[in-house]
């Protein structure tokens, strides 16, 4: 054990997607694909006054297991969690603390990725909280069980259903069964291109998932077959922006956008779900944009090194 740790998680972009809720949120999640961003999440786990050991009352397997709305459990009181020097609410992070049984563990992110804009970052902040935490009070979850006690707890909160996989795994990961490691299944598109985003704001993931997802998983069941047929970066990005114009989901400002790298030679979708633009290669660039630009990340999450 330690006073602290520190992990890197990489942030995520989903191209297309279907949803598939469960009962039981380590079976619910999605299928689909994205890009693991060399751009993430650094999730800082300390020790507080009120976690010098673990709570072995709120130690379950999953999120759910001690899930409460308001955030409190018999394990205590949900310790600081900050994102970027500013305290933040973020219902994924609590649910770990309680699965894991250190609800009262400091968490402190810091990322250069806006929050809500369709990059993972509840997901990175859960995914993250729950590999440091396991170092900092010794609690001997291999990885696949810390990456389905984050999922459950990403799940459960609304926030998103396939971020922390694909984060989990890194590179272009395909989803091709929903679900946490036991039940999802993972693939991926061999290739590591430059990436270029812009981005304009948020787009709310848990009204988007709590409502009608019919149109929306059509649509991304028939991107992911097409993808599997012909699994490359290109064809990755084309089959993003059909999935989002069948899906009824890109914004004005993405449209815009859009249709400025298309019009370039180029091509270019929206990055579910945010109001946010990505790209591979110098496709913004050419359009005349100012991109943010990254690479794909190759390995996943991970402990940062001591």
């Amino acid at each position: 054990m330690t006073d602290e740790a520190t992990a890197f998680v990489p942030g995520h972009v989903t191209g297309f997607f279907s949803a598939h809720p469960h009962d039981d949120p380590a079976v619910a999640g999605s299928r689909g694909a994205g890009v693991a961003l060399s751009h993430g999440v650094r999730v800082t786990v300390r020790r507080t006054d009120a976690t010098g050991g673990r709570s072995d009352e709120t130690s379950g397997e999953t999120a759910s297991d001690d899930s409460s709305d308001d955030g409190e459990t018999d394990g205590g009181t949900p310790g600081p969690t900050t994102l970027d020097g500013d305290a933040v609410s973020m219902p994924p992070v609590d649910a770990v603390r309680r699965s894991l049984g250190v609800p009262g563990a400091a968490v402190h992110a810091e990322t250069p990725l806006p929050l809500g804009a369709g990059f993972g970052v509840s997901g990175a902040m859960a995914l993250g909280t729950a590999y440091a935490a396991n170092r900092v009070f010794g609690i001997g979850r291999s990885e696949n069980e810390l990456v389905g006690v984050a999922h459950c707890a990403e799940v459960e909160a609304g926030t998103g259903l396939g971020d922390v996989v694909a984060q989990a795994r890194g590179g272009l990961p395909i989803r091709l069964e929903p679900g946490a490691p036991g039940h999802g299944a993972m693939d991926g598109v061999p290739a590591r291109p430059r990436v270029e985003y812009v981005t304009f704001g948020e787009v709310s993931t848990e009204d988007v998932l709590s409502g009608d997802t019919t149109r929306l998983t059509a649509a991304g069941e028939r991107a992911l077959s097409d993808l599997r047929a012909d699994p490359t970066p290109e064809r990755l990005v084309s089959l993003s922006r059909r999935f989002a114009r069948e899906a009824g989901l890109t914004t004005d400002r993405v449209a815009a956008v859009v249709a400025d790298v298309r019009d370039a030679g180029g091509d270019a979708s929206m990055a579910m779900l945010g109001d946010t633009v990505f790209a591979f290669g110098t496709a913004l660039s050419d359009a005349g944009y100012d991109p943010e630009v990254c690479g794909v990340h190759p390995a996943g999450s991970s402990l940062v090194p001591e």
